[in-house]
């Protein structure tokens, strides 16, 4: 996919943050957006699931995980205190927006409608400059979508390493400075 603006996100409630999230305020890091749907079976077995194991295993990385509830069938069963109860029981930390309803009558919330979503799962990738890199419709494959976050990782302003600790040069990997010099 080549690199475009990613749109900005149309939410009317959040979830597990403190202010409403924008591409604005999250420029600098990649952001792993994870469009579902809390009836979604695919969304519950794999699709969450994912997403909390992003969350947690880059954490301390300039990366950050979002939620989108992006509703576009089974509307009544779906309301703001279901979601609620819904983030709670399967320990959703990570931040979660609500899709904005379509306008006039459109059943596609406005985000899945500006993305052109076909559905739920869905995971978007967009790097430190505010670019959609990615869109995978679907369960997306594990270590795809590791190699895919360490790319733009290694392209975002300072670096990320596996430790966890963001340097703003890359050492030489194969130097000891535990020797002297020879």
């Amino acid at each position: 996919m080549k690199p475009r603006p990613a749109h900005e996100w149309q939410t009317t409630t959040w979830f597990n943050t403190p202010e409403p999230l924008d591409l604005e305020r999250l420029r600098g890091q990649v952001v792993v957006l994870h469009a579902f749907q809390m009836l979604c079976p695919g969304c519950v077995a794999h699709g969450i699931p994912q997403a909390q194991r992003v969350a947690e295993i880059f954490k301390g990385a300039p990366l950050t995980v979002v939620g989108l509830h992006t509703v576009f069938e089974h509307h009544e069963a779906m309301g703001l205190e279901s979601l609620r109860a819904f983030l709670h029981e399967y320990r959703v930390r990570f931040p979660v927006g609500v899709d904005a309803p379509g306008q006039d009558g459109d059943p596609m919330p406005r985000t899945m409608r500006a993305y052109a979503m076909q559905g739920t799962p869905t995971t978007l990738l967009i790097d430190a400059q505010g670019r959609l890199r990615r869109q995978v419709f679907g369960v997306h494959d594990d270590l795809l979508l590791g190699a895919e976050i360490g790319t733009l990782l290694a392209e975002a302003p300072g670096r990320f390493d596996a430790t966890g600790t963001t340097t703003a040069s890359v050492s030489d990997p194969c130097a000891d400075s535990s020797r002297g010099a020879v």
